[in-house]
């Protein structure tokens, strides 16, 4: 690839991911409940699971949802419905006596599957990728799903840096607001919603919805 078309390419990939959606809100409400560790696990979870759909595109997997009406809604279905389980399952969650003890690495190891299974279940995901990695191809410049890994590798690297500073911001001022009562069974339901919203919205999208 061109020295001019990696810039352009890692300017663009900036944008997309500092702009907030989904994942960074998912991210945030992660971190205000759980804190900044938590936060960055998610994130890191997340942006791996995206790995997944990067070489679904690659290898040109992604074809078969952006063609099969009902394989799409199955996929988005299943990550729609476990989105909505863990808002039901955050409401439920009884309200810490410490409010300054974050999760501990027990904890850590499943919120990081959470994130994981999230994103491997958003078929918008795999459709995103395949549109948008083969618009910075070179076909002359060797494999084309050579290239198509290593910008998925580069966009997943600034995923979990951006999505990594959301963490610590949201998941420092959370802890700085765990000191008041009436803030932690205010954010503990805030982050419940907000699965179940994300859940919902992720049922109702369309295919042609960026992730």
């Amino acid at each position: 690839m061109t020295t001019p078309s990696l810039a352009l390419f890692i300017v663009s990939s900036l944008v997309l991911l500092l702009t907030p959606g989904p994942a960074v809100l998912y991210i945030i409400a992660r971190s205000i409940n759980q804190g900044r560790q938590a936060g960055v696990v998610s994130a890191v979870g997340l942006s791996l699971g995206t790995l997944v759909h990067v070489f679904a595109a690659a290898f040109g997997l992604s074809a078969l949802l952006a063609t099969s009406a009902i394989a799409f809604n199955v996929v988005k279905l299943l990550g729609a419905a476990y989105l909505i389980y863990l808002g039901i399952k955050t409401l439920r969650t009884p309200l810490p006596t410490d409010t300054t003890v974050e999760a501990p690495p027990r904890q850590l190891k499943q919120i990081f599957v959470q994130g994981f299974i999230v994103n491997v279940l958003n078929p918008k995901l795999a459709l995103f990728f395949f549109a948008y990695l083969p618009q910075f191809v070179d076909m002359s410049s060797g494999s084309v799903a050579g290239q198509i890994v290593m910008l998925g590798m580069i966009f997943t690297a600034l995923g979990i840096i951006s999505d990594s500073l959301y963490a610590i911001v949201s998941g420092t001022l959370g802890r700085w607001l765990k000191n008041n009562p009436t803030f932690v069974k205010m954010q503990r339901t805030v982050s419940g919603v907000v699965y179940i919203f994300l859940g919902a919205t992720t049922a109702l999208a369309g295919a042609d919805t960026k992730s």
